[in-house]
């Protein structure tokens, strides 16, 4: 079988990409669709709006990017919070500055969190730490499992939700024990709370209270709050300090970043408000997914987790991954409505002939109805031949 040509595949997704930023009706629409000119244009707005337009750019963090950890460490309830270019590189400053305070360089975390699927071992490669895992369970591991862990671990890690086992949370009572757990063992907890802005709802608690369970917490700008990059650390001032200290080693002490910080303002001040909408309306969206799949008789398949415990959540199906995709492409071509997205294959582990999607219910998700859902799912399984 010959590989797949790399150029038609740009050209396939960049076409794709087309299609479903041109369409006029979907449940949200993530921040790389529109043009450079119109993105700007609608910061420059915001921040004229918003009374942020007049004061200088950042220089080295200062200006906007300090307003921003200001306002990041409020929402959170920590006393001190720090700007990094990226998640990726918040992570590995928060694990180092714990794996000093505590001795120890080994992080519990569980083998489906991000810094083990998607960052290229960077924990060790980079920072020299090492991993153990408490479970490999597709959710977070349990008090228990965290008290019998064999191995002497500094730092718990917790990814709420646990985005690739379906954006999956524990319940508040069994969160709270699993912190307790890692503090009976003397090891600190860091929350990777990429989209920690969503859990409230499910918690049935206040952010800060969540984010309070944690030593150090760190969240995500883009991925929830339609930010344009950027991430923030926040946590006890002494462990700030020196984070600020390590984000410079790691090349994060970036001339300017006031878009990134407006953008991440921007998100605070409009997205935070809303996300209990969303959640409140993507379990609408699930119920309808599911009722219209068992209408149709596709045999097995499955929205997970069966009430969302965010605004996003999985579907699987029984087909292939091209050619679901093919079919959500097909139905934004002939009707102008994005349901699906792409598809993809679970991967090596996985069971074969099946194929997941997410679903992101967000602000133009909130026009659905119920029927508007199941009327497009009919409407996509018509078109899977």
């Amino acid at each position: 079988m010959n590989p797949v040509d790399p150029v038609d595949e740009e050209a396939a997704r960049l076409y794709r990409a087309k299609v479903w930023a041109g369409a006029d009706r979907t449940l949200w629409r993530p921040q790389v669709e529109g043009t450079v000119g119109t993105r700007l244009r609608e910061l420059a707005d915001w921040a004229e709006s918003s009374g942020h337009g007049e004061g200088p750019p950042d220089i080295y963090g200062d200006g906007p990017v300090e307003d921003l950890e200001r306002r990041t460490a409020e929402e959170l309830g920590f006393p001190a919070a720090v700007f990094f270019p990226t998640g990726t590189m918040a992570q590995q400053v928060a694990l180092r500055c714990w794996a000093g305070r505590t001795g120890s360089p080994v992080v519990a975390l569980h083998p489906l969190a991000h810094p083990e699927v998607h960052e290229g071992g960077a924990l060790a490669a980079v920072s020299g730490l090492r991993t153990v895992h408490p479970t490999d369970a597709p959710r977070l591991p349990t008090a228990e499992e965290v008290r019998e862990h064999p191995e002497h671990f500094g730092t718990l890690m917790l990814e709420l939700p646990l985005r690739d086992a379906g954006f999956v949370l524990p319940s508040w009572d069994e969160l709270t024990a699993v912190v307790e757990a890692a503090r009976e063992r003397d090891a600190v907890v860091h929350f990777d709370g990429a989209r920690l802005w969503e859990c409230p709802t499910h918690f049935g608690r206040p952010l800060a209270e969540v984010a309070g369970l944690a030593d150090s917490v760190y969240v995500s700008f883009y991925k929830s709050l339609g930010g344009h990059s950027g991430a923030v650390l926040a946590g006890p001032e002494d462990v700030m300090a020196e984070a600020r200290v390590w984000r410079h080693r790691y090349g994060g002490q970036v001339f300017q970043q006031y878009p990134a910080a407006l953008s991440a303002l921007r998100g605070l001040a409009e997205e935070l408000p809303r996300l209990p909408s969303y959640v409140a309306h993507a379990r609408v969206v699930a119920d309808a997914v599911r009722e219209a799949l068992t209408e149709a008789d596709t045999g097995w398949f499955r929205v997970h987790p069966g009430t969302p415990h965010t605004h996003q959540f999985q579907v699987w199906l029984p087909y292939d991954a091209e050619r679901l995709t093919a079919a959500s492409l097909a139905l934004a071509e002939a009707t102008g409505t994005v349901l699906f997205r792409r598809w993809f294959s679970p991967g090596a582990g996985g069971p074969p002939g099946v194929a997941v999607t997410e679903l992101t219910v967000a602000g133009p998700g909130l026009e659905w109805t119920a029927e508007d859902v199941r009327t497009a799912v009919r409407e996509f399984l018509a078109r899977l031949g």
